[in-house]
């Protein structure tokens, strides 16, 4: 028991330290990663490096999104969402294995989350499907909570990449055509985002609606 904890200690200061120094060598800020790529835009390495980096970001939680804000200047909205699905959903699927790791007030916080209750009800693709949808939504919760509940792949691995490429498609196509003028208030226009939001919530109507039809009636004693 003492060496299972001291452990996940020690991994979990492994992760704050590897935060640290990311932060530090300012890794996580979109514009100096951009200006980094913009260097070796040409350079066949850098579409894996892209994806690496998200694998990394996306296992331990951190804006393992905010890659789209590199990818999409870069290259044509179909590649960008190429680099977004497979380090998006790789990173995803590390995530899921990864929480198998996380310490008890971690796991705490995903247990006490709404993804993670959802999941726990409705474990199947198109809940899954929907979350990825969702503008803005917390991926990591998504991967955790799936992780701790031990969703099947079947259905985490689809739901990823379906939903990030549809989302990853429409948010690099706008930023793609704003290029240098690209802010967060380009995505916030309801003509970009209101679709998905839509669809997403769609979904959700029918798997209630499906929930409440498949609930049998209370007989009366």
């Amino acid at each position: 028991m003492i060496k299972r904890y001291l452990k996940k200690l020690i991994l979990l200061v492994l992760l704050i330290t590897l935060g640290i120094l990311l932060e530090i060598a300012g890794w996580l800020e979109p514009e100096k990663l951009l200006l980094f790529a913009r260097g070796y835009a040409d350079e066949w390495w850098l579409v894996i490096f892209l994806i690496l980096l998200q694998i990394i970001l996306f296992t331990f939680a951190l804006a393992g999104a905010s890659l789209l804000w590199v990818a999409a200047p870069i290259y044509s909205p179909a590649m960008a969402t190429f680099i977004l699905v497979i380090g998006g959903t790789l990173g995803g699927i590390c995530a899921y294995f990864f929480s198998r790791n996380l310490t008890d007030e971690w796991v705490h916080h995903v247990e006490s989350s709404h993804v993670y209750k959802l999941l726990q009800k409705e474990d199947n693709f198109f809940t899954l499907f929907a979350l990825r949808l969702m503008p803005a939504f917390p991926h990591s919760l998504i991967n955790y909570s799936s992780g701790i509940l031990n969703i099947k792949l079947g259905y985490f691995i689809p739901a990823a990449v379906i939903g990030l490429g549809i989302k990853s498609y429409v948010f690099a196509s706008v930023i793609h055509k704003a290029t240098d003028t690209a802010s967060l208030q380009d995505l916030l226009d309801f003509s970009i985002y209101g679709p998905l939001l839509v669809l997403s919530i769609g979904i959700f109507v029918g798997i209630f609606i499906k929930h409440k039809l498949g609930e049998k009636p209370k007989l009366n004693k």
